[in-house]
């Protein structure tokens, strides 16, 4: 019977395809060798969005989840093999939180001369304790993959289940009830589509969430439910980006309504809707999603990045942070500070007492460069004012940049980000930070050993 399985085709979304092993894949690295990338061609101010893209991107999420059953942090991000080049791997680790260390990182899928990291991946872990890794892929091109480690909280070896038209993928498993996958095609625009699996290897047809145009998401999942805010790109353009809307499911999709439970017609096609949280449009304002976490009710709140100018300098200032939680039956938006790149990307974090923002909201080497100096930022009044508590990193060679938050996330290991240069290819590596941000330790770039333990650099 087990050998039946294997052989059985899987049918996913539409495609069918067999468990494979790939030449390249589950072999060893020897240290944490982040990718670098740039966007376009360089203007006055540099490029749009340039530098280490190891854990780009928000809608590449999650990326990293403490599983406490086994005590580590298990991650993944976009690598490669030498400084000087720009050949993306898709790969996966973990931090051992009981003897404080990490093993060299397994390559789950070379990307064969791509250097993009929108096809970087995302990360899942099932009930019983297999990590599922999400490869993006791009169009029809190149196909999103799916893999399955072979071993229960094991990063030896991966299986490849399927491939599928699947970009930016977000995987959630929810309780219970099995897989629930976000993600988007390029058909007009980059529209959102769901689909959901009991398994993981049959799945649901591709299901159309919104079709505005194009669409960037970023979702998450409280208990049984699942939300997921996105904006729209007027005329297919993602330097348009604007606007910010949001639904919500509690029945694995089957229904999906706005955030006061009005039942909602999917596709949205309209940009004018019930799910629209704010026209930034009319305002002249762009939108760049960061990140989405729940407050103490079970209620959405959202960080977003507002600029006036997709390309970098001061002609997009203020570039205004913004917190937008539901409350009091309406939405209330917050400033919390300004930056001076559009894609300087956070996380937000909410406990009982206090809400939290980890991110590059200082200048950094490169002003006008993606990312800077990570800060801590702290609100006791649930959004509502926000204060520098202080900052987590100075006199930086390179600038920091994508700081994620895994789900479910450890005291130890709380926020994950990358560095680089952001005028020029460079060398880029990869951090991580404590609850309180009092230490930050540098994932070894190089390893002799099988596992060396993390070095700490504040």
């Amino acid at each position: 019977m087990i050998l039946r399985k294997i052989l059985l085709p899987v049918l996913l979304l539409g495609f069918v395809a067999f468990p494979t092993l790939l030449s390249s894949q589950n072999a060893r690295i020897d240290g944490y060798k982040g990718i670098w990338y740039s966007s376009g061609q360089p203007g006055e101010f540099g490029y749009k969005f340039s530098g280490g893209v190891a854990t780009f991107a928000p809608r590449h999420r999650p990326n990293a989840i403490y599983s406490p059953e086994v005590k580590k942090t298990f991650f993944v991000y976009s690598g490669t093999t030498r400084p000087d080049e720009r050949h993306l791997l898709i790969m996966i680790s973990y931090f051992d939180h009981r003897l404080n260390i990490v093993p060299k990182p397994v390559i789950v899928f070379d990307k064969m001369g791509v250097s993009e990291p929108q096809d970087n991946a995302s990360l899942s872990i099932d009930q019983n304790g297999y990590l599922w890794v999400f490869v993006s892929g791009r169009g029809r091109i190149r196909p999103g993959l799916i893999f399955k480690s072979s071993k229960p909280w094991s990063i030896e070896s991966f299986n490849k289940i399927a491939d599928t038209e699947m970009i930016s993928p977000q995987p959630w498993w929810v309780s219970g009830k099995g897989f629930l996958l976000m993600y988007s095609k390029a058909t007009q625009g980059r529209e959102l589509f769901f689909s959901s699996s009991n398994d993981g290897e049959t799945w649901t047809g591709a299901l159309k969430l919104a079709s505005m145009g194009g669409h960037f998401q970023v979702s998450g999942v409280n208990g049984n439910k699942l939300v997921t805010a996105f904006d729209y790109h007027p005329e297919g353009n993602i330097d348009k980006r604007t606007n910010i809307y949001l639904i919500q499911t509690e029945d694995m999709g089957k229904t999906w309504k706005t955030i006061d439970n009005r039942v909602l017609e999917v596709p949205l096609t309209e940009t004018k809707n019930e799910a629209l949280i704010r026209d930034f449009q009319s305002e002249g304002r762009l939108v760049y999603l960061q990140d989405l976490n729940f407050d103490n009710e079970g209620n959405p709140v959202l960080l977003a990045l507002l600029s006036r100018d997709f390309n970098p300098g001061p002609e997009g200032d203020p570039r205004e942070w913004m917190v937008i939680n539901w409350k009091d039956q309406k939405w209330n938006f917050h400033k919390v500070c300004e930056s001076t790149n559009n894609y300087d990307m956070a996380s937000l974090y909410i406990t009982e007492e206090e809400w939290r923002i980890i991110g590059p909201t200082e200048p950094g080497p490169y002003k006008y460069g993606t990312g800077g100096e990570v800060a801590l930022w702290i609100s006791d009044d649930e959004g509502a004012t926000w204060e520098k508590f202080k900052n987590i990193t100075s006199n930086s060679p390179g600038n920091n940049s994508f700081v994620r938050r895994p789900l479910n996330e450890h005291k130890e290991f709380v926020a994950f980000w990358c560095d680089g240069d952001a005028e020029k290819l460079s060398i880029s590596n990869l951090y991580f930070t404590n609850e309180k941000c009092s230490r930050v330790w540098l994932l070894p770039y190089d390893m002799k050993e099988e596992v060396e333990k993390p070095v700490r650099v504040r």
